[in-house]
């Protein structure tokens, strides 16, 4: 009898096992052009934390604290009284300015009066010189008129005497008088270096002592502390009754509105990295309900690894190889934000569309204006000046008018056009002394 055919085995099964093998290439290949034309083009990572700026609020002078107007997740305004210090010894350190300011203004303006008693003066000495130098011509006259008379006896040896005498005390008389007047043109010259070229609200003097008011006035301003921006209270650690001294933290004020999330990539996620692209994020704390869209501001000059407080030494010998991570800022759409409130410290997950790389990696340039700026403090600035303008006014005379070079430098230097008036009033007294010496060698021909 001829032998059994071979069996081939179950064609069903193998159709079946066929057809997984087909799904399996079919689904490989699906994946492959999914990830090719789509996850190729994204990085995404759930190490993600949203950050803010947490400005603190620190006393420029010391004091003990006597009210508290914010506590935690209070909303506060810019400018807005949060503490408040015990004024009484800045009080009376302005006093004391405010008054020696006053005293100063009066002592200069007594300068500036004494030029011209200075000048009445320098007349009454030239007035006595010119007696002197009368005097002197005349005692000459009869000195020369008796002189020949003596050989004959018509004029006594003793009367003859006398007239010389007086010829002597005349000389004497001329001289004293003479230094007298260099004296007063001196003491004019001296007085007048203090007072020409300058006015009394520009005085050195006065300046110094303006300074010692603007301190004093600001230390006094700044017992009250004021919010820098608008924001939230938190952290808030000063209490009533506590000394505090200058850059003690007391509390911090967050702005929840200029919030932007730092997203630690990996090292190896950086290479398509770019400013300007587009991300996608979901907060933890809204769940995938709520999307949030920004862009790549900025990628870290740095790993965390490297600005953390104890660096890794990777020079020891055992050394294990860990994957770095580099924070990317990533900055949020203001709407989304105002919409879904977001709190510092925050998770995030967050991704990057890399199909563009035509953007930079590094920052170029630098920034055309202030990155953040407050105009809170500028007012106190500003109140001390305007103070120090009254009490000069107060105390400079009826007829004194502020000059514009004093509101032009509100810092008060002292303006450089004083130095060539000095040198006028130096010259001046040159020019008197030459007089004087002209005057003297005149004299002396005319003895």
């Amino acid at each position: 009898a001829p032998a059994a055919a071979p069996t081939t085995g179950n064609p069903n099964r193998r159709k079946a096992l066929t057809a997984v093998a087909a799904a399996i290439v079919v689904a490989g290949a699906a994946y492959g052009a999914y990830w090719a034309l789509v996850l190729n083009h994204y990085e995404s990572t759930d190490n993600a934390y949203v950050q803010g700026n947490v400005v603190q609020l620190t006393p420029q002078v010391g004091g003990t604290v006597v009210a508290i107007n914010a506590d935690d997740t209070d909303h506060v305004k810019a400018g807005q009284l949060l503490v408040k210090l015990d004024p009484a010894d800045a009080q009376v350190a302005l006093d004391q300015a405010e008054a020696q300011l006053a005293q100063t203004v009066r002592e200069v303006r007594t300068t500036y009066a004494n030029n011209s008693t200075l000048k009445a003066q320098i007349a009454l000495r030239e007035a006595d010189l010119a007696r002197a130098q009368s005097d002197l011509a005349r005692a000459q006259d009869d000195v020369a008129r008796r002189s020949p008379l003596v050989a004959t006896g018509a004029v006594g040896k003793e009367e003859f005497n006398h007239s010389t005498a007086q010829l002597s005390a005349a000389k004497s008389g001329v001289a004293a008088a003479q230094s007298a007047v260099v004296a007063a043109r001196e003491q004019l010259a001296s007085n007048q270096t203090l007072t020409d070229g300058i006015a009394v609200d520009q005085h050195p003097n006065v300046l110094r002592a303006a300074a010692r008011v603007r301190e004093a006035y600001l230390a006094l301003h700044r017992a009250e502390l004021l919010a820098p921006v608008e924001g939230y209270v938190a952290k808030r650690s000063v209490q009533l009754g506590q000394r505090v001294q200058a850059g003690t933290p007391l509390l911090s004020v967050i702005s929840l509105n200029q919030v932007w999330v730092d997203a630690n990539f990996k090292e190896s996620q950086l290479r398509n990295l770019r400013i300007g692209q587009p991300v996608e994020l979901e907060a933890d704390v809204y769940g995938k309900k709520v999307s949030y869209h920004g862009s790549v501001e900025g990628l870290g000059a740095g790993t965390g690894a490297a600005f953390s407080l104890l660096p890794a030494q990777n020079a020891t010998g055992n050394w294990i190889k860990v994957v770095q991570r580099v924070p990317v800022r990533i900055a949020l759409d203001a709407k989304e934000l105002a919409e879904h409130p977001l709190r510092v410290g925050l998770s995030m997950d967050a991704k990057v569309d890399v199909s563009k790389t035509d953007g930079r990696m590094l920052a170029e340039g630098a920034r055309s204006s202030s990155a953040m700026q407050t105009s809170v403090f500028d007012q106190h600035a500003g109140a001390a000046d305007e103070e120090v303008r009254r009490i000069i006014a107060a105390n400079a005379g009826p007829g004194f008018k502020p000059t514009a070079m004093a509101s032009a430098q509100p810092s008060g230097k002292v303006p450089v056009a004083a130095a060539p008036a000095v040198a006028a009033t130096g010259s001046a007294a040159a020019a008197s002394m030459a007089t004087l010496a002209v005057g003297a060698g005149a004299q002396a021909t005319m003895k």
